[in-house]
């Protein structure tokens, strides 16, 4: 019996589809390239869920999906599976799931996509210990990777996009949880408490946010001048700062991420891309851009 993987809507279907052309765009330029075919090319999907999904309505649940609509649909293929029906293939997938049902259930597609069975690896840990190990135990200069990061929250850590940036090898598509998450822990009375803090601090990779988003304003009470912190940060304003971020740890950033939205057009995630390849980063950001910006 299938483990249902519920979640997403019209937004996913956008999400995975910018995604799938770019792999398509990846493997045909290496196997294009007699120099580029002779590098060894990863695809990692970390949160990869079931390999499908199957929405239901997920209208009123708490905190992470309370936003998100959706019409009962039948089985959808989800992230892992996508990559695999990918022409011409990766040499390697990974793909990461916490959740042994989960991991369990993308098993099947080794059993599916027989003749690449022994390219695919399913690894049920944590996606950011993970990845930290396997960008640590990897050798760069005869690898090139595309690595998915599609979590429904705040999973990812600033630490692991750091140390995909420092491979010099790895194009990264990021799912931002701009509204989901993010704006939520922004508190409007004032900076949020020191829990919502430190995990706004893990997913940045330093508190500068504080400054951002809750600038020091004076204002004259009763009894003299007093200095207050109030939210100043939009969706904008935090798009922006979390690609600065970004351009701090890639060579090159796309400047325009897709914004998914539910829907009553309520801003759920950014889609953004980065190329941590400082030769190949200029093409890699224009083939994005394309794909993004259509």
């Amino acid at each position: 019996m299938r483990i249902k993987h519920q979640f997403g809507g019209n937004w996913t279907d956008e999400k995975l589809e910018r995604v799938r052309k770019y792999l398509h765009a990846y493997t045909t330029i290496f196997n294009a390239n007699p120099r580029a075919q002779k590098l060894h090319t990863i695809y990692v999907d970390a949160f990869a869920g079931t390999g499908y999904r199957n929405p239901s309505n997920i209208s009123d649940q708490t905190f992470l999906f309370d936003l998100v609509q959706e019409e009962n649909q039948s089985f959808l293929k989800g992230s892992a599976r996508i990559a695999l029906e990918v022409e011409p293939p990766f040499k390697e997938y990974v793909f990461i799931e916490r959740d042994p049902d989960y991991a369990c259930e993308l098993t099947r597609l080794q059993r599916e996509f027989a003749g690449r069975r022994s390219n695919i690896s399913v690894i049920s840990q944590d996606a950011n210990a993970y990845l930290l190990e396997w960008v640590r135990s990897t050798t760069w200069d005869k690898t090139r990777a595309v690595v998915f990061l599609d979590p429904y929250g705040m999973e990812v850590e600033w630490n692991v996009i750091r140390a995909l940036g420092r491979t010099e090898a790895v194009d990264l598509w990021i799912l931002f949880p701009l509204g989901v998450a993010v704006n939520r822990l922004l508190t409007k009375a004032g900076p949020p408490p020191e829990r919502w803090a430190r995990a706004l601090t893990r997913s940045f990779g330093t508190e500068e946010w504080q400054d951002v988003f809750y600038p020091s304003q004076k204002v004259l009470t009763l009894f003299g001048e007093k200095e207050i912190h109030l939210k100043e940060a939009d969706f904008e304003k935090i798009e922006e700062f979390f690609l600065s971020r970004l351009e701090t740890a890639f060579a090159a950033v796309a400047p325009k991420p897709l914004a998914l939205t539910n829907s009553k057009n309520n801003p759920l995630y950014l889609l953004c891309f980065a190329s941590a390849n400082p030769k190949g980063a200029a093409i890699a950001i224009k083939i994005a851009r394309y794909i993004l910006e259509r």
